[in-house]
């Protein structure tokens, strides 16, 4: 019998879509086989135009494997990780009455994370190397910090309460969000998550983790790839619809490199240099994610 979920979960470029294309084909639902439908955790592809250097699955990639939360957003609209975990609690509903089997996949830690332990739990997990860092700025310099990316929460917190103010700064750093704004969604979070727990004691959750130098040779050779598809090209084309160069979504890995080369910060080959080391660092972090998980193999 089938799991009630699959989770593909890896680091960037280990082949989770390929991997997430070929079980959906392959699992047997109530109306035959090929009943898997793919539920991206990917908190880049959900933006439209942005294809080449977020790797986004193409129509031919895709073998006929319905997929979803892709293309869903301009870049200047806003995704986030409650928005995520609301849309993929409903789809996960609408594919199971269907009689298929929802298969998550993606390379954003935080969005699995929290989709599979809610907010019943930790915000955001602890990171020691960031609260000892921390730890050596007063009180007074690190509430000043908190006002100036989560004014909310400073107003909440006082000057004086370092333990409360290293947490918020920590979940900030750690999850790019705001404290006060992921408390604000703990509730809507938690109806979700509840509504769910039964049928994620009956998670298949599978982590591809191929040997590092084989991991970086592929990033090398993916981000190689990016730039002959045209990743120059398309940011330039995003850039002349006026969207502005500080969006969260030209953050992404590849667009801010290519956007700072297009203002002459550095030639485009250092740029794909910086695009590769960059790409190496994400995927390690993504590693410290993926195996906080339980049950992942």
């Amino acid at each position: 019998m089938h799991p009630d979920i699959y989770i593909i979960i890896g680091p960037t470029a280990a082949g989770k879509t390929r991997c997430a294309i070929d079980l959906a084909k392959k699992l047997v639902g109530t109306k035959g086989k090929g009943a898997g439908e793919i539920i991206s955790a990917d908190s880049m592809q959900v933006y439209k135009g942005m294809n080449i250097g977020t790797a986004k699955p193409t129509k031919k990639d895709m073998r006929g494997v319905p997929h979803h939360l892709i293309d869903i957003k301009a870049p200047d609209e806003e995704w986030n990780v409650s928005l995520f975990v609301e849309e993929a609690n409903r789809l996960i509903e609408d594919i199971r009455r269907r009689g298929k089997i929802p298969i998550i996949v993606g390379g954003t830690g935080l969005y699995i994370w929290t989709f599979l332990e809610g907010f019943a739990f930790p915000i955001a997990p602890s990171s020691p190397k960031i609260r000892a860092r921390l730890e050596k700025i007063s009180s007074a310099k690190l509430h000043a910090q908190l006002k100036g990316v989560d004014p909310a929460a400073a107003a909440k917190i006082h000057p004086n309460d370092k333990k409360r103010i290293i947490r918020a700064l920590e979940v900030y750093k750690l999850t790019g969000k705001r404290i006060s704004e992921l408390q604000k969604n703990r509730q809507v979070l938690s109806r979700g998550t509840a509504a769910n727990l039964a049928e994620r004691k009956n998670t298949k959750i599978v982590f591809l983790n191929p040997p590092r130098e084989k991991l970086y040779k592929k990033i090398e050779a993916r981000v190689d790839k990016m730039i002959k598809k045209g990743l120059v090209r398309e940011v330039k084309g995003l850039l002349k619809k006026s969207y502005a160069k500080n969006l969260n979504a030209f953050q992404a890995l590849g667009y801010k490199e290519i956007i700072d080369y297009l203002d002459g910060k550095y030639a485009l080959a250092d740029a794909i240099e910086l695009i590769k080391k960059r790409t190496r660092q994400f995927a390690k972090r993504q590693l410290v994610w993926f195996r906080r998980l339980k049950n992942a193999a």
